[in-house]
């Protein structure tokens, strides 16, 4: 096998629900399955493989359980449904791998490192918290849990009530040392779950986690660069990066240098929130020394390594 290179691949959110109908934890692992299928296809082509993924669906899902049973039971910090979900998925990616090794007789292991993000207290995200997390409350109890725990709530696009946290910029990634041990072992790791859990570094040197989350696509593309990756995947629900997304006039992108990218991105082709933050995280990795990247759904990937479909970013 021809060895390729260290290719990290981001995994979206749709890659584990599908849709409403398909939440639960079977249903999970069923897309799991069909996703890791396609990162084999890559392994097999000889690259060494970091994979990472999104995992608001899941925290959301540990915060309500968590919210339901307070009557009985300590409340879950985000910080540790952090961690909660990045084992959660890693099993199920590992044992997806180890299963899908083992059907095309490959010798391979893998290993998911549970990994914190060092993001600054100094952040102005701090004081402008703008992610919603958990459940949707009515105004009076909103209000009560601000006063009563210090969260700062908004009335969500007439839906109700919701807690808001912190987005910072992720700065440094405290396992990657031990991933990049790993991948020279030969091992695929899974690893920057969620964008990494949050913490911040006190003045004595030791670190403290803090309630906010970081997005998957700025940590992963900063594992990247610390890597020194060769490759940049981002895997998400379109096969190609459209121009004019669903309108008539909607063009689909094989190719884009970072200086098309960042006229594109002026003007105001990709959404925040969907792909603008995508487009991002991959030119944070281009500008900082990295070869190309690519973005394209998870069934896709194989062909689009071959060259065949997907959208491919270049310095």
């Amino acid at each position: 096998m021809e060895k390729k290179g260290i290719a990290v691949v981001a995994v979206g959110g749709n890659a584990l629900i599908k849709d409403k109908a398909h939440k639960t934890v079977e249903d999970q692992f069923d897309a799991a399955k069909e996703t890791m299928s396609h990162i084999v296809d890559m392994i097999e082509k000889g690259w060494d493989v970091v994979i990472t993924h999104g995992n608001g669906p899941q925290v959301g899902f540990i915060l309500r359980r968590s919210e339901l049973a307070r009557h009985e039971l300590h409340e879950v910090p985000l910080d540790y449904c952090g961690a909660d979900s990045q084992g959660a998925i890693g099993y199920m990616f590992q044992k997806a791998l180890h299963n899908e090794f083992q059907r095309r007789g490959l010798r391979k292991d893998t290993a998911t490192v549970i990994t914190q993000t060092v993001v600054s207290k100094n952040d102005p995200a701090f004081q402008n918290p703008t992610k919603p997390i958990g459940s949707f409350m009515d105004e009076a109890d909103a209000k009560q849990r601000a006063e009563k725990e210090g969260w700062t709530v908004v009335e969500d696009a007439g839906r109700g009530w919701r807690r808001v946290v912190p987005s910072p910029i992720p700065q440094t990634i405290v396992e990657a040392p031990v991933i990049d041990t790993l991948l020279k072992a030969g091992i695929i790791v899974v690893g920057v779950g969620g964008g990494g859990i949050p913490v911040v570094e006190l003045e004595d040197g030791t670190i403290k986690g803090v309630e906010a989350v970081i997005d998957k696509d700025f940590g992963s593309s900063l594992l990247a660069v610390n890597l020194k990756a060769d490759l940049f995947v981002i895997s998400t629900a379109v096969e190609k990066v459209a121009l004019n997304f669903n309108t008539p006039d909607e063009v689909w992108l094989d190719q884009m240098t970072v200086a098309e990218a960042k006229q594109y991105i002026a003007e105001g082709h990709f959404k925040p929130g969907s792909m603008l933050p995508k487009v991002q995280a991959i030119l944070k990795y281009l500008e900082a020394g990295g070869k190309k990247a690519l973005i394209t759904d998870p069934e896709h990937i194989g062909e689009a390594l071959d060259g065949k479909t997907g959208t491919w970013i270049l310095p």
